[in-house]
C-alpha cells in the first residue's frame, strides 16, 4: 500500500513539474496608472503584491486568489487589440488565436499598471 502512494506522489509530482515548465512567467513592471476619475486624497493606496502571470500557448494563467484587474493587450503601435476583466476567481483568460506578434500586457488594479510583453 504505501508503495502504491509513493508511486503516485512521485508522478503527480513529475507531472506538476512538466505542466509548470511549459508555462513562461510574464515579468511584470509596476506604475502608477493615470485615472480620469478624480482621486479622493491623492495618495494611491499600495498595490501589495506584483501579480504573477503565466502564458501557456494562447492562455494566461493567474494565482488563485488575486485582485481584480483590467486586462489590455496592445500591438506595437500602442494600439488597444484585446481588452477583458479578469474577476479575482478566474485562474485563466485565453487570448483570441488571431493575435499572432509580439504585444505588451497591461494589468490595472485601481491606481496601478503592471506591465510586461508576451509573443503570440
Amino acid at each position: 500500500m504505501h508503495m502504491k502512494k509513493l508511486l503516485f506522489t512521485i508522478l503527480s509530482a513529475f507531472l506538476l513539474c512538466t505542466t509548470v515548465a511549459a508555462m513562461d512567467l510574464i515579468p511584470l513592471t509596476i506604475c502608477p496608472y493615470e485615472n480620469e476619475q478624480p482621486i479622493g486624497n491623492g495618495q494611491p493606496r499600495s498595490p501589495g503584491e506584483t501579480p504573477i502571470v503565466y502564458i501557456d500557448d494562447y492562455t494566461l494563467l493567474f494565482e488563485a486568489n488575486h485582485p481584480e484587474y483590467v486586462l489590455y493587450i496592445k500591438d506595437e503601435d500602442d494600439n488597444v487589440v484585446y481588452t477583458t476583466t479578469v474577476y479575482s476567481t478566474q485562474t485563466q483568460v485565453v487570448l483570441p488565436s488571431t493575435l499572432s506578434g509580439d504585444y505588451q500586457i497591461e494589468l490595472v488594479m485601481g491606481y496601478w499598471l503592471f506591465t510586461g510583453y508576451i509573443t503570440l
